[in-house]
């Protein structure tokens, strides 16, 4: 077996327990099933390409991993969940608060028209990048800077997904979330976090929903505590 053939079964065993998954976790979705897009964004993405080299053999398990920098790239479960939650459309602009290596980007890619990144680490936005670009993948933007500030220059964004934890929502975030917008991020102390689903409807008010207990690297940067009253 080849190693393409290796990494193609490997990650149709991804999407399997990635689905696994979502079926013991039914009750607390709502019985959802998976939208079809996003498991197919799953299945285009080669995940094994958005970790080191010496955790490529580990990269279809649905565990996080380590990428360097004390950070992680999240389990597969929580990326397919996230993304489903957020709901992207083919002609959004979606926002990313954690580049990380460029995986969650990447997925993101196959379902938006554009995504802008932003990673506080000047050394995982770099190796992002050179993913990306390594993978033709050119509708991802990615710039180093506060999370928490967001990227006011191609805001205001359909969707918004934060891949590090506030306690709180940060304000700047909530501001520039388009109304008819929506966010997924987790948020909470670090023992207490919630992976939540944040709507703006038309008029402009804040709806909030708790999906499930989760566990981030917690939001670095100098307003990762304060939110919207």
């Amino acid at each position: 077996m080849n190693e393409d053939t290796d990494y193609q079964a490997q990650r149709q065993a991804m999407i399997e327990a990635i689905d696994l998954h979502m079926r013991s976790a039914a009750e607390q979705l709502g019985g959802e099933p998976l939208s079809p897009a996003v498991l197919e964004a799953m299945v285009e993405v080669p995940r094994h390409e958005f970790v080191p080299v010496e955790m490529r053999s580990y990269a279809y398990l649905d565990q996080p991993l380590p990428i360097g920098c004390d950070k992680t790239i999240s389990q597969p479960f929580i990326v397919a969940l996230m993304t489903h939650l957020l709901d992207v459309r083919p002609g959004d602009t979606v926002l990313e608060i954690g580049t990380g290596l460029g995986y969650q980007a990447a997925v993101l890619s196959r379902l938006a028209r554009k995504v802008c990144s932003v990673e506080v680490i000047e050394e995982l936005a770099k190796r992002a990048r050179g993913r990306l670009k390594r993978l033709k993948i050119d509708t991802v933007v990615i710039r180093v800077g506060d999370g928490a500030q967001g990227w006011p220059e191609y805001a205001p964004f359909d969707r918004i997904i934060m891949t590090a934890a506030p306690q709180l929502i940060p304000s700047a975030l909530l501001g520039q979330l388009k109304k008819g917008g929506r966010m997924v991020l987790p948020a909470g102390i670090a023992e207490d976090q919630k992976l939540m689903v944040v709507d703006k409807n038309e008029q402009g008010r804040i709806r909030t929903r708790e999906v499930l207990p989760v566990r981030f690297s917690e939001l670095e940067g100098e307003e990762a505590g304060q939110s919207l009253s």
